[in-house]
């Protein structure tokens, strides 16, 4: 089995804009297997290679998200289109801040254009958590994290919050200017 560490807030590889993925290859494979069983492990929704410590676009999801009509388990470099304006409001957390959940906006639709593994042109289109994940884990991998879409006084907040968390141990945060 291959649980991988998930990065946290303070590593700079979430800040960077990954690189697209050139080479569908066995190394991309094992990314995605890396991904895949790191996500069950930790009984999240989706999971972006950066937060593996690999700057490339590639995500993985988990394949019971509702609107998965596909049962779609990765992305690799994920194109986003969004189909009208409607937007949703919710809770949102990330493996990379553990515990902490914000109300966040987010599009209500999205569809989203991208490879497989085998590098097989792949399509899916969601909308509710589905669409909120593949947004979240998108901008995962253009050096964005949920708590750059909160206002400063969230922002404020959500530091003054991790600061006080179990896992913290005088880390630096830095918003992202994306």
């Amino acid at each position: 089995m291959s649980v991988l560490p998930i990065r946290t807030v303070e590593d700079p590889v979430l800040r960077l804009i990954a690189e697209p993925v050139t080479a569908f290859d066995a190394e991309l494979d094992q990314l995605i297997t890396d991904l895949s069983e790191t996500l069950v492990a930790s009984g999240g929704a989706g999971l972006a290679a950066p937060q593996l410590g690999v700057s490339l676009r590639v995500f993985a999801l988990n394949p019971d998200l509702p609107g998965n009509d596909l049962r779609l388990d990765h992305l690799v470099n994920p194109v986003l289109e969004f189909p009208d304006e409607e937007e949703q409001r919710g809770p949102e957390g990330c493996l990379s801040i553990p515990g902490i959940y914000l109300d966040t906006r987010r599009r209500m639709n999205v569809a989203a254009k991208g490879y497989t593994k085998l590098g097989d042109p792949v399509q899916v289109v969601g909308a509710g958590l589905m669409a909120r994940c593949i947004q979240h884990e998108t901008d995962h991998l253009d050096g964005v994290l949920f708590i750059d879409k909160q206002d400063a006084e969230a922002q404020a907040r959500l530091i003054a919050t991790m600061r006080a968390a179990s896992w913290w141990d005088d880390r630096t945060v830095k918003v992202s200017p994306h």
